[in-house]
C-alpha cells in the first residue's frame, strides 16, 4: 500500500525560509515522476514543482526561481526547499505522484507565512 508523509511544515516570517520532506512508502519511487502541490483556503488544489524520475524540474510561475524541488531514490524521499516566503504562499502543502493519484493525498503540511 502506498503512503505518503509530508513534514516540515512551520510558522515563518516573510522572506524566511523552510525544507519540506515527503517520504514514500510502498512503491517503486525510482521510475514515477513526483509533485508538490498546495491548497489554500478557498482555492483549489494546484501543482507548484515537479520532478521526473530522472531530475528533471518545472515549477509554477509563482514559485519559480524561489522553490526547488528535490529527489533521493535511494531514500524513497522528495524535498521541496522554499526560499523568500511570501503571504500568497501559505497553504497546505502535499507531495503526490505527477499526475497525481487521488487515492495517494496524505495530512499534507501546514506553511505560514505571515509576521
Amino acid at each position: 500500500q502506498v503512503q505518503l508523509v509530508e513534514s516540515g511544515g512551520g510558522l515563518v516570517q516573510p522572506g524566511g525560509s523552510l525544507r519540506l520532506s515527503c517520504t514514500v512508502s510502498g512503491s517503486i519511487f525510482i521510475v514515477y515522476a513526483m509533485g508538490w502541490y498546495r491548497q489554500a483556503p478557498g482555492k483549489e488544489r494546484e501543482l507548484v514543482a515537479a520532478i521526473t524520475s530522472g531530475g528533471s524540474t518545472r515549477y509554477s510561475d509563482s514559485v519559480k526561481g524561489r522553490f526547488t524541488i528535490s529527489r533521493d531514490n535511494a531514500k524513497k524521499m522528495v524535498y521541496l526547499q522554499m526560499n523568500s516566503l511570501k503571504p500568497d504562499d501559505t497553504a497546505v502543502h502535499y507531495c503526490n505522484y505527477n499526475p497525481y493519484r487521488p487515492s495517494y493525498w496524505g495530512q499534507g503540511t501546514q506553511v505560514t507565512v505571515s509576521s
